[in-house]
């Protein structure tokens, strides 16, 4: 089973941080952080502003309910097929060239959606959008695991994934104001919308060839003595690993814990991509006008930022991952699914969708610190992104299982539902797989230091 704790120090690492250990961790997040964000932001919304352009999209081109949420989710199935391969390749030919040409490749495909005449045409370019991004978020991930021991990693991935929760509040302002573009030169908003959110990422990618180094030795901005700390640390940590932590890759593959693992992220990413690809959507069913709905969505996600870096920081304080991820899976099934049923209050609604989206990224940065406690080496690669790609095939699950709901039963809110139960199942298989007799512990050394 998995330990509930994160790895402990190694013999001579004292728990409070050293003037060195201190100086190098402000130096890799203050290099790397900032950057790796702005790309995640980039990514993230190229990969959901189909929700923001969808009220006039659907319009023009006919597309129902059911057909929308098909398309909106098939991206997930380009990407869960190429996921493996794309980490595989990442860790043999270095994060520097793979992420750049991941970025290049998909910024071209995000921008041809501008180009879509019909359905088919819609759900084809979804698909090969999943297939260009594929590797880029797991390769991220497994790319930290290089640069921050594990002590530090549940902070520094929710301060990387708050990326998640800004790029749709930032995205949902910006994406109004571009859809007021209707009708410029004869273009009608939603192309505007694809065209121009999808310049940064071709900037972004021609900056990630100049801008990331592979590994802490390759790094000028590190001073020898710093270089010889991390590498140090990190590979007395890769040695400490559990007993029986598979590195074969074949072996991690097919691992109980790591497909366990998979399960835990299927939930969580059922109900982010089934709330996030239909929110505009939802929110426009409230009675907000779509002029107003951008700036809506704003509130929840902006909320849901703070609350990711607040309980990430505290799951590091605490040294403690299962119950942190189980707590903020009951917050986010009680916000979602409550959201289904306050249609008549908008405020209340909007209130609960704030909750729902909270407790459901909360989840994402500590979830993120497990899987290295289990593999390393190329094996940590293919685990990581194995994880990723299983996990999201609730990415198109989610956004299906509302689209094909709403048209059975004109409502949103049997499909909220449904997205709720999946972060439910993650928070209940997250303390299935953690030590039984560790929990009760772990939930009182949370109430103590909380």
């Amino acid at each position: 089973m998995l330990s509930s704790r994160a790895p402990q120090p190694a013999p001579g690492h004292s728990s409070a941080p050293t003037e060195l250990e201190a100086r190098v961790l402000a130096k890799v997040r203050w290099r790397l952080l900032p950057f790796l964000g702005l790309l995640y932001f980039a990514a993230f919304i190229d990969r959901v502003n189909v929700g923001f352009a969808a009220g006039q999209m659907n319009r023009d081109l006919a597309l129902s309910s059911e057909v929308y949420g098909l398309g909106a989710g098939i991206f997930f199935i380009g990407y869960c097929i190429f996921e493996v391969p794309s980490n595989l390749l990442l860790h043999r030919v270095g994060a520097r060239r793979w992420i750049a040409r991941i970025m290049l490749v998909w910024a071209l495909v995000a921008g041809a959606m501008a180009c879509v005449q019909g359905p088919m045409g819609f759900c084809a370019l979804r698909f090969a959008l999943g297939v260009a991004e594929a590797g880029f978020f797991p390769g991220v991930i497994y790319y930290l695991t290089q640069w921050v021991p594990a002590p530090h990693r549940a902070r520094t991935v929710g301060a990387f994934m708050t990326a998640i929760p800004l790029s749709t509040a930032v995205a949902g302002p910006i994406s109004s104001a571009i859809l007021g573009l209707d009708g410029t030169f004869g273009v009608a908003g939603w192309r505007w919308l694809y065209v121009c959110e999808t310049a940064p990422s071709l900037i972004l990618g021609v900056a990630t060839w100049c801008y990331l180094c592979d590994s802490p030795r390759q790094a000028r901005w590190l001073t020898s003595e710093e270089q010889d700390w991390l590498t140090g640390t990190l590979e007395m940590e890769r040695s400490r690993l559990p007993s029986g932590a598979s590195h074969a890759v074949l072996r991690a593959l097919t691992s109980s814990r790591v497909l366990a693992l998979s399960v835990c992220y299927f939930g969580v990413e059922l109900a982010l991509y089934g709330l996030v690809l239909w929110i505009p959507q939802l929110l426009s069913n409230l009675g907000i006008p779509e002029r107003a709905v951008g700036s809506v969505v704003a509130i929840p996600y902006g909320v849901a930022a703070i609350g990711m870096v607040w309980w990430s920081r505290r799951s590091d304080r605490t040294n403690e991952r299962v119950w942190h991820i189980a707590i903020a899976s009951l917050i986010g099934f009680a916000g979602l699914a409550a959201s289904g049923y306050l249609g008549r209050s908008p405020v209340l609604a909007v209130i609960a969708i704030a909750f729902g989206a909270t407790g459901t990224l909360a989840i994402l940065p500590v979830f993120w610190t497990l899987p290295a406690t289990v593999v390393s080496g190329a094996a940590a690669a293919g685990a990581i992104a194995l994880i990723n790609a299983v996990g999201n095939i609730g990415g198109f699950v989610g956004p299906y299982m509302i689209g094909w709901i709403k048209a059975m039963t004109d409502s949103f809110t049997y499909g909220l539902l449904v997205v709720a139960s999946g972060v439910l199942v993650t928070g209940v298989t997250a303390l299935l797989i953690g030590p039984g007799a560790q929990p009760p512990r772990a939930l009182a050394s949370l109430k103590r230091r909380g």
